[in-house]
């Protein structure tokens, strides 16, 4: 025999349409009663305010609490927007912080290719490093200046402080620096104080080695490394560096340019010592005049 479910709701209707009903009217008689202006009512109100709201706080606390919270998680909210907006912003302050270290470093570069001593005579072009094509078997830069610049095969190639090499190809807007440390660089240079010619050349490390030097004794570690300006390839007198001494024993140079930042550098117009065509003229009529008379009797066995 089936259960009708429907019978316990059957008796239950008519007492919920009367609360239904009688919650109903209480609503509207305290509408009513709240909207009505009066002396009487409004003591009335009072009262009731006065009365119920006291004993109410304790359920009006978990309405305040879910208010409290509503308001800590938007000033959350907003302060993780101002997070965000700060780390945006020290990004960025930390790339023109990049940019400004860089213009610096370049600033220095470039002052430091202004105060390099040189011939007044001798002129120059500026040019940027582009590209380093360093290898185990060459040492090379790459300028943004070449054939259009007037840059010529075989001039001295600068950094702020020495001698960093010379052009071993020109393009026509860009030149191609042979290192002082490739090993197909040899260059006459003269150690100071003792005034010895010998050749710098390159074998791929850091200290290019001194070769052909014929007395060791006379040469200290420290001594000054300038060009020669033998053989008419670079002025005489550029910087190069100081003489060291390697652990094997052996005397080399201290380059003294920046090999690990090489940004700028500054390429030496220099066309080579002017040839010299005729050699009578290098004894004129003021020397002829300086000589003392020849005796008589002498010019006497010349006319004879």
């Amino acid at each position: 025999m089936a259960y009708n479910t429907d019978r316990g709701t059957d008796h239950f209707r008519p007492v919920r349409r009367v609360i239904v009903t009688l919650c109903l009217m209480c609503l509207f008689g305290v509408f009513f009663v709240w909207r009505i202006d009066s002396p009487r009512v409004e003591r009335l109100r009072s009262d009731v305010v006065d009365t119920v709201i006291p004993h109410l706080t304790w359920a009006m606390a978990p309405v305040s609490g879910l208010v409290k919270m509503a308001d800590d998680f938007n000033s959350y909210a907003r302060l993780f927007e101002q997070n965000q907006e700060l780390r945006r912003e020290l990004q960025r302050m930390e790339a023109w912080k990049e940019a400004a270290l860089q213009l610096e470093q370049k600033n220095a570069r470039l002052l430091d290719l202004n105060n390099v001593k040189l011939d007044p005579k001798l002129t120059f072009v500026t040019g940027s490093v582009l590209a380093d094509s360093g290898s185990p078997f060459r040492q090379s830069v790459l300028l943004n200046v070449g054939a259009h610049d007037g840059i010529r095969d075989g001039w001295a190639a600068m950094d702020g402080i020495g001698l960093v090499g010379r052009i071993s190809g020109v393009g026509n807007t860009t030149a191609r620096v042979m290192l002082l440390t490739d090993p197909a660089s040899s260059i006459p240079v003269t150690i100071q104080p003792s005034g010895q010619q010998v050749l710098l050349s390159g074998d791929n490390t850091a200290l290019p080695r001194i070769a052909f030097l014929e007395m060791p004794d006379l040469v200290r570690p420290g001594d000054r490394v300038v060009s020669s300006g033998d053989g008419g390839i670079f002025p005489a007198g550029i910087l190069i560096g100081q003489v060291a001494k390697s652990p094997d024993n052996r005397l080399r140079v201290r380059l003294a340019a920046d090999y690990g930042r090489l940004e700028f550098l500054r390429v030496l117009r220099y066309a080579g010592p002017e040839p010299i065509a005729e050699t009578g003229g290098l004894v004129g009529a003021s020397a002829a005049a300086l000589l003392p008379p020849a005796p008589l009797d002498t010019l006497e066995e010349a006319d004879d």
